[in-house]
């Protein structure tokens, strides 16, 4: 075998591994004791989620606000430690903060959050901010350090002078295009941009997605979008997975979920999903009833409380993750062959783009 396809084999069955995997992983917070000193019930916010995050790819993890995203970002960046499960970086997991891998992982995993000032340390100019993570990673050295912060900010389209300025002197979607360069500032692999467009303002949401879209294909990156908007979701990613109360409901291609999304869950927020544009009309809500408190979630189908086709068997057995064709996977009695077979009495018709099968349900 010459060194040529040695390489090639290399490069095949790296691109078989993927750069991120969660195995059942789950983040239970104590909620503390009563009056009484009893413990009360664990919060639940990550409840045993798996998913893969391919080299070059954005997957688009998305969700209500108190589904459980934010909370699964922060454990892939390290800001919290996973009450069970696994992560792995390119096969190696990285739960062991003290080793070599768990430190580089810190390196080559880097966030954009959703507030961009907040992120920002207020008491600092925008190059000092820069300069400091250069410094701390040792990116490069001391004198080539000033070139690089003019070089980041070059990249994101924000002006080599603005780096003398402190935060407050900025736009909010200025000091978002300074948290990605920041990101970038160590040259990762992966970026978690946990709803990096919701605190700015739809005419320049655009802008910053289109940014993030143009900085993946010329540096090769991988993104996990953690976002509520799925017209967002469609725009940039191609998979998704769909979050709810911790537990994720679907799994599929980003087209195929719009095209025809499984889960009735999923087929509401299709439904209510605005489009990125600068005129979004007002939408009827496509569910009834908030998301219930990760204290105390439903028994059976956690969704099951606001689901429009719930059958009986949704109210006392927790649905099984029924794997697809397609890449596609649903966890959801509908798509279970041997509960359908069992004949279960529907409460009502599905609706949305889904499947017109009787008797479906979350």
């Amino acid at each position: 075998m010459t060194a040529d396809s040695r390489a090639a084999a290399a490069d095949a069955a790296d691109a078989e591994v993927p750069i991120i995997e969660t195995l059942q992983v789950a983040k239970h917070f104590s909620a503390g004791r009563d009056a009484m000193g009893r413990a009360r019930p664990t919060l639940k916010a990550v409840d045993g989620v798996s998913l893969t995050i391919r080299r070059g790819e954005t997957l688009a993890l998305v969700g209500e606000t108190g589904s459980g995203k934010t909370t699964f970002g922060r454990l892939l960046l390290g800001l919290y430690t996973p009450t069970s499960g696994d992560i792995r970086y390119r096969g190696v997991s990285i739960l062991d903060r003290k080793s070599e891998t768990a430190r580089a992982v810190r390196r080559q995993v880097q966030g954009v959050f959703q507030d961009p000032y907040s992120s920002l340390n207020p008491t600092m100019t925008i190059g000092q901010s820069l300069t400091e993570v250069l410094r701390v990673h040792h990116v490069v050295a001391r004198n080539e350090r000033p070139d690089r912060v003019a070089e980041l900010l070059r990249t994101v389209g924000l002006s080599t002078a603005q780096a003398g300025r402190r935060p407050h002197a900025f736009s909010g979607g200025e000091r978002q295009r300074v948290g990605i360069a920041r990101a970038l500032a160590v040259e990762p692999e992966v970026v978690i941009a946990d709803e990096p467009l919701s605190a700015l303002d739809v005419s320049i949401q655009a802008q910053v997605l289109n940014l993030m879209i143009r900085l993946q294909v010329e540096r090769g990156l991988t993104y996990l979008f953690v976002t509520h908007d799925l017209d967002v979701a469609r725009h940039i990613s191609q998979r998704t997975a769909v979050l709810y109360l911790g537990r994720v409901v679907e799994q599929a291609p980003t087209e195929a979920i719009f095209a025809e999304p499984l889960h009735p869950y999923t087929q509401a927020l299709v439904r209510a999903a605005p489009r990125l544009t600068t005129h979004r009309k007002a939408i009827k809500p496509a569910l009834t009833g908030d998301i219930p408190n990760a204290i105390e979630r439903p028994a059976g189908c956690h969704f099951h409380p606001r689901c429009p086709m719930a059958m009986p068997v949704c109210r006392v057995r927790e649905p099984a993750l029924i794997q697809l064709d397609g890449g596609r996977s649903v966890t959801c009695h509908l798509h279970d062959p041997e509960v359908m077979a069992q004949g279960h009495p529907g409460q009502g018709t599905p609706s949305g783009n889904g499947p017109a099968v009787p008797g479906a349900a979350g």
